[in-house]
């Protein structure tokens, strides 16, 4: 037994030596660094890989979600439609009145009819707060609102002035039958307005030739590179005479004996304070919504019934934008792959 160990011990001490590298040694090399440089950025890869497929489910998810909810709201959804008892329903009107815009009369109509038709509606208040705009769909509206409240006389409409309510929103306005401002509101400017600029002087000296060719006498009339014509104010003037009787004769209908008549200012296009207007006839009295709905209406609830995009277009546009939000995120991770 000793024999042995004597032997192999003197057949191992024969034997040349191999170094071994150590672990930090080993790390210094080329290929190490190699190696592991690849190991790392495939371990990144893989991840960044169950983060696209993840994002990718939750937005199938998503979308599932979005198509069921669409499948299980009415078709005649309609803001308003989930409240309970009675409420005091209203109708915004913000910003220029004008096509195309927020507040236009298609809008604005389709909210009033919701309202009216709405078995809980105790009133329908109109929120003014808009400077004016279009006299063709200020007057479509005021022309709704009067057959509106015929065919509803059971259900008061009211106009409530916020911050301004003036020109074609006071026009509007007098299609309720009680109008309401704060005493700092600006009510009024029962007018009518048209603007531009001249400039035949300016392209004289510049050099520029103006070539205009036209079929009809009047057709290039009031053009701003002309010099301007009397016959073209005149015709203007007339023009603009007629519009603000169709005003005038619109706030006198709606306003009736309690606009002060005797007053030359009144439609002469300026506006005032809600107290002043109050003094005039042209409102009602001073007054918010939620007052009027506690004291006047007594129906403290209230429900907007402003239009908006119905609820499958909302949806779209919201998957829509995190759609590609999404996609340009998942477009960056894949560029920064190595």
């Amino acid at each position: 037994m000793a024999d042995d160990w004597k032997e192999n011990s003197e057949q191992a001490a024969e034997r040349p030596s191999v170094p071994v590298a150590s672990d930090s040694a080993g790390a210094d090399e080329p290929w190490a660094r190699d190696v592991l440089s690849r190991l790392v950025f495939a371990n990144l890869a893989e991840q960044r890989r169950g983060r696209r497929w993840g994002i990718f489910f939750k937005f199938l998810l998503f979308a599932y979600l979005t198509a069921l909810i669409a499948l299980l709201i009415p078709s005649d959804w309609r803001p308003g439609a989930i409240s309970k008892g009675q409420h005091t329903a209203y109708v915004r009107v913000e910003g220029i009145i004008a096509p195309g815009a927020k507040a236009n009369a298609d809008n604005i109509i389709e909210g009033v009819t919701n309202a009216f038709e709405d078995a809980e509606t105790a009133a329908v208040v109109l929120r003014i707060n808009s400077p004016g705009g279009s006299p063709v769909q200020a007057d479509t509206i005021y022309n709704a609102l009067r057959r509106l409240r015929a065919e509803n006389p059971d259900t008061p409409l009211y106009a409530v002035i916020e911050d301004v309510g003036a020109s074609g929103a006071y026009y509007v306005a007098v299609g309720a039958d009680e109008i309401y401002a704060n005493r700092s509101s600006v009510v009024g400017s029962i007018g009518v307005r048209s603007g531009g600029f001249g400039f035949p002087k300016a392209i004289d000296e510049l050099g520029i030739e103006r070539r205009l060719y036209t079929a009809g006498e009047n057709k290039a009339i009031l053009d701003p590179f002309l010099p301007e014509r009397p016959a073209d104010v005149a015709h203007l003037q007339t023009l603009l005479d007629a519009i603000h009787r169709h005003f005038i004769d619109a706030v006198q209908a709606g306003r009736g004996e309690r606009i002060d008549r005797g007053s030359t200012e009144i439609f002469s296009g300026l506006f005032w304070a809600g107290d002043e207007a109050q003094a005039m006839g042209l409102i009602d009295g001073i007054s918010d919504i939620r007052d009027l709905a506690r004291e006047r209406i007594g129906a403290e609830t209230l429900v907007d019934f402003t239009p908006s995009d119905d609820v499958l277009s909302r949806l779209s546009d919201q998957f829509g934008a995190a759609l590609a939000s999404a996609l340009q995120r998942l477009g960056w991770s894949a560029q920064a792959l190595p």
